[in-house]
This record gives C-alpha cells, sequence and structure tokens, in this order.
C-alpha cells in the first residue's frame, strides 16, 4: 500500500476515533449531569419544612424510595437518545456523501461543502469531481478537434479533386488547345494529384497512429550525417518555395536512439519550418553537445505564432493555419508525433515564437 493510502485510512481511523471519544463523553457527561442535578435538587429540598400531607413531599418521598429505579430509567432514555444520535450521525454523513456524489459529474466552480468531520472525504471528492471534469472537457475537446479535422480535411480533398476533375475535362473537352496551355494543364493537374496523395496518406496517419502503442528500437547512429540526409531530402520543396536551409553542426555527433522515429522528428520538424516560412528566407539547423546531451534547434522565419496557440501547438489535430490553407498543413499529428518520440527519448522538445522568428528545440540524451 503506498502513502497516500495509508494516509486515507489514518484520516478514516481518526475521526472513527473522534465518534467513539464524543459519544463517550456525551454518555459521561450525560450520567454526570443526572447525578448532578439529583444532588442539587436533593440538596434544594433539605432546606425547606414540609407537610407529611404535602402532594409533593408525598412525591419526593416515592422518588426516595424508588431513586434506583428511577435513575436507571433516566440513564437508559439518556443513554438510548444518545445512542441513536452516534448511530445517525454517520448515515446522516453518508447521506450527505450520496448527494455530493451526484456533483461529482456537475459542471460548477462551487467545490462540494461537507461537514467539519469529514473533511478528507471532501477533499477527495472535490480531487475526484475536478478530475472527472478535466477529463470530460479533454474528451469533448478532441472530439471537436477530431470532428473539425474531417471537416477539413474533406474540404482540402474536395478542393484538388475539383481543380483536377477541372483540367482533365478541359483536355478532353478542348481539342484545339495548344501544346504549351495542354502541358501547363497537365502540370496544375499532377500537382493537384500530388496533394491529394499526401491528404490520404494524412487519413492512413490518422488510423494507424497510436501514440501510446510506440515502442522504440535503440541503435547508434551519426546524428549530424542524419541532418545532413534530412536537409538534403527537402531541397525540392526548399527550392519550390525559394528557400534556404543551412546547417550548422558539429561532426559525428553519436547518439542512441530509434533512428527511424528520430528521423521522423526532425523531419517533421523541419517539414513544419518549410510551410510556415516566409518565401526567400532561411531555415537554420543548429546542433551542439552540453552535459551529455545534444540539442537541435530549427529556426524559421514567419509570422509569429500568438501564445494561446503556442501552447497548444503539440497537441494532436491542432493546426496553426486557422485559414485552412489546403496547400500547406497536415492533420495536426506531426508535432504531436514528435513530442511523444522524443519524451520516449527521455528528452523534451519545445517551441518558442517572437518578433516572426520561430524556434523548436530538442534535448535528447547521448545515450
Amino acid at each position: 500500500m503506498n502513502k497516500s493510502g495509508r494516509n486515507k485510512i489514518k484520516q478514516r481511523s481518526a475521526v472513527s476515533r473522534k465518534l467513539l471519544m464524543q459519544y463517550v463523553i456525551s454518555i459521561i457527561g450525560y450520567v454526570v449531569g443526572v447525578m448532578l442535578f439529583v444532588f442539587v435538587a436533593w440538596r434544594f429540598c433539605m432546606m425547606f419544612i414540609w407537610q407529611p400531607d404535602d402532594p409533593l413531599y408525598i412525591l419526593l418521598q416515592t422518588v426516595k424510595e424508588y431513586i434506583i429505579l428511577f435513575l436507571g430509567i433516566t440513564f437508559l432514555i439518556g443513554w438510548v437518545f444518545i445512542t441513536y444520535y452516534f448511530i445517525s450521525k454517520p448515515l446522516r454523513y453518508l447521506d450527505e456523501v450520496v448527494v455530493a456524489t451526484e456533483q461529482l459529474v456537475v459542471p460548477s466552480d462551487e467545490p462540494i461543502v461537507l461537514p467539519n468531520e469529514m473533511f478528507y472525504a471532501e477533499n477527495e471528492l472535490n480531487r475526484v469531481r475536478e478530475k472527472a471534469l478535466d477529463n470530460a472537457r479533454t474528451v469533448k475537446e478532441a472530439e471537436q478537434r477530431k470532428n473539425d479535422l474531417v471537416m477539413y480535411l474533406a474540404h482540402d480533398l474536395k478542393t484538388p479533386l475539383s481543380s483536377v476533375i477541372g483540367y482533365l475535362t478541359l483536355l478532353r473537352d478542348e481539342q484545339q488547345i495548344s501544346a504549351e496551355l495542354r502541358e501547363r494543364y497537365l502540370s496544375i493537374s499532377l500537382e493537384k494529384a500530388e496533394r491529394l496523395e499526401d491528404l490520404i496518406n494524412e487519413f492512413f496517419e490518422i488510423v494507424r497512429f497510436n501514440l501510446s502503442n510506440i515502442s522504440l528500437e535503440y541503435g547508434k547512429v551519426n546524428l549530424t550525417r542524419m541532418l545532413e540526409q534530412i536537409t538534403y531530402e527537402f531541397k525540392p520543396m526548399l527550392v519550390n518555395k525559394h528557400l534556404n536551409c543551412e546547417l550548422n553542426a558539429p561532426q559525428d555527433i553519436m547518439i542512441s536512439c530509434d533512428i527511424n522515429k528520430m528521423q521522423r522528428v526532425f523531419d517533421n520538424l523541419l517539414r513544419n519550418a518549410v510551410n510556415y516560412s516566409y518565401e526567400g528566407t532561411n531555415i537554420k539547423v543548429f546542433a551542439e553537445l552540453f552535459n551529455n546531451n545534444v540539442c537541435v534547434k530549427v529556426i524559421n522565419e514567419g509570422n509569429t505564432i500568438p501564445k494561446e496557440k503556442l501552447d497548444r501547438i503539440f497537441e494532436q489535430f491542432f493546426r496553426l493555419d486557422t485559414a485552412r490553407n489546403s496547400s500547406s498543413g497536415g492533420a495536426g499529428l506531426g508535432l504531436a508525433i514528435a513530442k511523444e518520440i522524443v519524451e520516449l527519448h527521455h528528452g523534451t522538445i519545445t517551441a518558442d515564437s517572437a518578433n516572426g522568428i520561430t524556434c523548436f528545440e530538442v534535448v535528447i540524451p547521448l545515450s
């Protein structure tokens, strides 16, 4: 049993002991009170001279004669009432707890309030309620993001598909079209078809990907060579957007990691930088060693990411391009995948954006 469980048992035991102590004190107090009352009443009656035929005197004599029976009945009645009170008290607590449990899933800023004796239960119920409401909000937000994603991707699929159909229809119907225009239409159709392929791959990614099921297969790799290869593979995209990528890294940084998944991390970060960079700007990739860790930074020039979006940028299905530019941006999984992979390697990934400069920083242990 963990420390938290032991503390809860101690708290419950303390409440039980408190109730038992109150019960015993109440019984003793009642007995003492009755005895004190009898003593005071007897002393008070002794102050008077009574006549034998006085009805009150006759009553007092009867009580005196049956004092043991009188006290026994008095004690019994008091014990019954006190016992009933202390038995019903936990039942009242139970009723209040039952009512409180009905508030566990009720959205409200007001906390659950129980009697002082039930402070431990009050704290537990408020903690469970807060967690349940947080989980409900998280599920609702995730469901909303998925619904938005399906709608956005459906829109993104329709746009290039409509273009492909339109240009192919023109090529079919326009018999006298020039070779130059035909080449242009074919080029546009091919570009839109490739975009369709990317979006379909995004759909497969959503169906296939499950963050909780990622497993790692470690191996040694030269991180510098990996970064050189990844930046080289992006050259067509860089040329298309008139971008330049600068890599600054020490020679032969050797790390132990899941090679394929770590490639995916830096591929996602560089792809993100390409998608959101201003045309004609530089993307910078830095790598440096410190304290048995390696730090990789991917820096690009583009629109500053607002603070509220920066806080959510690593969430699944979150996309920066609220305008839904279909020519860039994916399903909003790339950065979420990168974060999960980095954390599985016991590393960290952070983002910062200010004055048109956005920087993603990955820190992972060398081994």
